[in-house]
């Protein structure tokens, strides 16, 4: 088992693909973990060095019970990287993720060559986007939660699959995610002056959590971004609507390579 030891603890990590070619980091959210990922690092490993790793305190990455986690997920990404020897990468956030990707990528502008926000305000707190996070019902509790009702109803299987790579994770009290995601001391307008990264928004179009029009709001904050409306698929686009999710990926990694960047309109 690959671990990396950093930052008091080892960090659990894969590595797919050539080790010369670009890197893409993935970032589980708090349902998840380096699992989670299985659908894009099977599309993406031909061509690109894929990264996916478990947080502190999810999966293989054990941390001490009580001590901090969310607080830690920027410096152990940047850990993670520098450890790996990888100057610069993609980044591609799941929910919980953002908050790691949007914040190295916020410190650490020049190492890294695109964002993607899935389902995800990365901890985005303008007013507009607290306020529509306040406007939002509260989600289900099961599968319901990240998962849409015609998947779950289609895709027996894998929803089988998505709570079982879940059950993976060791239990916890309270984690400072969800809470975090609503602190009025995130990321502002003002943060994401002079911001290049190209970026893309994608958001599962029945997301309880964070829906569209949080997103939406999340838009408005970062210059340039692109948003992504997903059919068919709730809090887990990647999961869910693997094919749709890896293709605008596909799309994003090759405007980026090409030095042709497009998509600074919402689709």
């Amino acid at each position: 088992m690959p671990k990396a030891p950093i930052n008091g603890i080892e960090l659990y990590y894969e590595s797919h693909g050539d080790d010369s070619a670009p890197a893409i980091i993935f970032a589980h959210g708090r349902g998840g973990n380096h699992m989670s990922w299985w659908q894009q690092v099977a599309a993406f490993f031909g061509e690109f060095r894929c990264i996916t790793f478990d947080h502190r305190g999810w999966g293989a990455s054990i941390a001490e019970h009580g001590t901090p986690l969310r607080e830690n997920f920027i410096d152990d990404l940047t850990a993670l990287l520098d450890y790996l020897k990888i100057d610069k990468t993609f980044l591609v956030a799941q929910s919980m993720g953002g908050f790691s990707c949007l914040g190295f990528a916020l410190a650490h502008p020049e190492r890294t060559l695109g964002l993607v926000l899935g389902d995800t305000t990365g901890g985005v707190a303008t007013e507009g986007t607290l306020a529509a996070l306040n406007n939002t019902n509260p989600a289900p509790e099961g599968p319901a939660r990240s998962l849409s009702a015609s998947f779950i109803q289609d895709n027996q299987a894998l929803t089988f699959l998505y709570q079982q790579v879940q059950g993976l994770n060791p239990p916890r009290g309270e984690d400072g995610v969800i809470s975090g995601f609503r602190r009025e001391d995130g990321h502002q307008v003002e943060d994401f002056a002079g911001w290049q990264i190209p970026t893309l928004l994608i958001v599962g179009k029945e997301d309880s959590i964070f829906p569209p029009e949080v997103i939406a709001e999340v838009q408005k904050a970062i210059p340039g971004s692109r948003m992504e409306i997903v059919p068919g698929a709730a809090h887990s686009a990647h999961f869910e609507q693997a094919a749709v999710f890896n293709g605008y990926l596909s799309e994003l990694f090759a405007s980026v390579r090409s030095g042709t960047v497009a998509g600074a309109a919402a689709g």
